[in-house]
């Protein structure tokens, strides 16, 4: 992760704020018209930490356009735990 001067950092209720936004335009917007559909508006640069968290948590990814979609399901992941025969069985 990169290394930089942060002026402000978020506080963990505009952190949901800004997950909850993700998931309800899941691949929509790119990151700057995401950034003005927020229901509460913040500093850019707040934004932009708080993104830099998501994708280094792997809840986000930005796909080849730039738009942002919400890429954790843990829910999901232990429906395919579960499953036995997605797995490699030794014979």
């Amino acid at each position: 992760m990169k290394t930089k001067q942060i002026l402000r950092y978020p506080r963990l209720d505009t952190v949901l704020m800004v997950e909850r936004s993700i998931k309800n335009f899941d691949g929509e917007f790119k990151k700057k018209a995401l950034w003005e559909h927020l229901p509460k508006k913040m500093m850019y640069q707040t934004y932009c930490v708080i993104l830099d968290y998501l994708l280094y948590s792997r809840k986000i990814s930005i796909d080849s356009e730039g738009k942002v979609g919400w890429i954790h399901y843990p829910k999901k992941r232990d429906n395919h735990i579960l499953n036995k025969e997605l797995f490699w069985s030794e014979i």
